[in-house]
């Protein structure tokens, strides 16, 4: 099954019709408008022909197909007048909703949400063996409670266990009263299965190697941003080096690491990673667990920001809400203002957030060497103030304090050191499962009664 999720629809004269709702209450970084420009840009990416857009504002969903019973029925007639063969919800549908849509609108006439879109990119995209497993586990994750009757055919497709080129497997064996649905369920919950055990063992080699770097003391600087926001092409820049460069959506998947040479002589390793953007399926970041790790450990990020585009801020806020929700917060950030060069005044933006960012353009190199320098000072120059309890099993850490850090006072205790003093900020995240918590306010307040 994997990269063909979309397989009906590869052909570029197949024609798409968009819908976009809003609904009373609900959050989300872009307006409704917006949001359905980008969803058009993912079904262009996808190789697509966009041929009309629908919205409705709701105070809630329509149980049965999500939009209310007339906006049904509209773009049912629009459907036909426009000879759209899919339609794209800018809204992750349910299992039900894509049914009841499907039987209501034509036979001919597939419904599909952002997020099935999205996984179909990303399987066009994968490149690497990992990027290929994480893809094709968030797709099966994603289809599995859509599994329909016309899915069926699956299991008839020959060919042994399955894997990437074969669909779901082969028959099987059916025990009594087992439909074909449920021999297709239970072939698909095998193969997900499979596909997590080969993602832990990726999982434990990224662990290794990552470990490895740290020995090393090198420090690793993770690019980060909204897809499409320039970050491979600021690593070219930056490495004088080759990574695939497209004017696209979700262009780059499968992270790729360079060694740079910073001001003193110091080296550091950037690592450019997967864009991020708005409602990010919750499958894909699972599925790409191992990938995102990448970032979790790194010393310092590179949030890369287009700011020619329109909707500048509102990406910006959309990566962050996807750092938080990967547990990334309490890695030092500098922010990149690039596409300085698309710019007709240059990058003069009053938003708090871009206030002490680098402005740049990977493109024509101005801007880079004030981001080498501000680099090469957040990693060695700039200190954070600590208070740890190292275990003595920790001994590398420990010897990284007195190597790196501005230690201010000392203690051995039972188990292990507590150290106060000052560590470079690309540290903190190696020492901050250590950091010895506060009490709480109330408490403190007990004791001094």
């Amino acid at each position: 099954m994997a990269k063909k999720t979309l397989e009906k629809t590869r052909n570029p004269a197949e024609k798409a019709f968009l819908v976009g709702v809003e609904l009373s209450g609900e959050k989300s970084n872009l307006p409704l408008e917006e949001s359905l420009i980008e969803l058009a840009l993912l079904a262009d990416t996808a190789g697509l022909e966009v041929v009309g857009t629908m919205t409705q504002k709701l105070n809630s969903i329509n149980p049965q197909t999500y939009l209310g019973s007339g906006k049904v029925e509209e773009l049912k007639l629009l459907c036909a007048e426009t000879d759209a063969s899919v339609v794209i919800f800018d809204n992750e549908l349910s299992p039900r909703h894509q049914r009841e849509l499907e039987e209501i609108l034509s036979p001919t006439v597939r419904v599909l949400d952002r997020t099935a879109v999205i996984l179909d990119i990303f399987a066009q995209h994968a490149n690497t063996a990992e990027g290929i497993l994480q893809v094709e586990l968030a797709q099966y994750e994603y289809y599995l409670p859509r599994l329909t009757r016309q899915w069926t055919h699956l299991a008839r497709q020959g060919g042994g266990g399955g894997g990437r080129s074969g669909g779901v497997g082969g028959v099987g064996l059916r025990g009594p009263g087992e439909t074909q649905l449920e021999v297709d369920r239970r072939q698909i919950r095998t193969k997900i299965a499979h596909l997590k055990l080969e993602l832990e063992r990726v999982s434990e080699h990224r662990q290794r190697y990552r470990a490895q770097r740290k020995r090393s003391k090198i420090p690793t600087i993770s690019l980060v941003g909204y897809t499409n926001a320039g970050k491979s092409t600021l690593l070219n820049k930056l490495t004088n080096s080759s990574v695939y460069v497209a004017n696209q959506l979700f262009a780059t998947l499968d992270p790729t690491t360079r060694r740079v040479v910073l001001p003193g002589g110091n080296i550091g390793l950037f690592t450019d990673t997967v864009g991020f953007i708005q409602k990010l399926p919750t499958t894909l970041i699972e599925a790409f667990h191992a990938t995102l790790e990448e970032i979790t450990e790194s010393e310092l990020l590179l949030h890369v920001v287009d700011c020619s585009h329109p909707n500048a801020l509102e990406q910006y806020e959309s990566v962050n809400a996807t750092l938080k929700k990967i547990g990334a917060v309490e890695i030092p950030v500098l922010t990149v203002l690039n596409k300085i060069d698309k710019m007709p005044n240059g990058a003069n933006f009053t938003y708090p957030a871009f206030e002490n960012a680098t402005k740049l353009s990977a493109i024509t190199g101005e801007g880079i060497s004030d981001l080498i320098s501000r680099v090469k000072a957040e990693l060695y120059e700039n200190f954070v103030k600590v208070k740890v309890f190292l275990p003595y099993q920790e001994g590398n850490l420990i010897s990284i304090f007195h190597e790196a850090g501005q230690i201010e006072e000392i203690t051995h205790v039972q188990g292990g050191v507590k150290i106060k003093g000052k560590i470079p900020g690309r540290l903190y995240t190696r020492f901050s499962p250590f950091i010895e918590k506060k009490k709480p306010i109330l408490e403190v307040e007990a004791l001094v009664e």
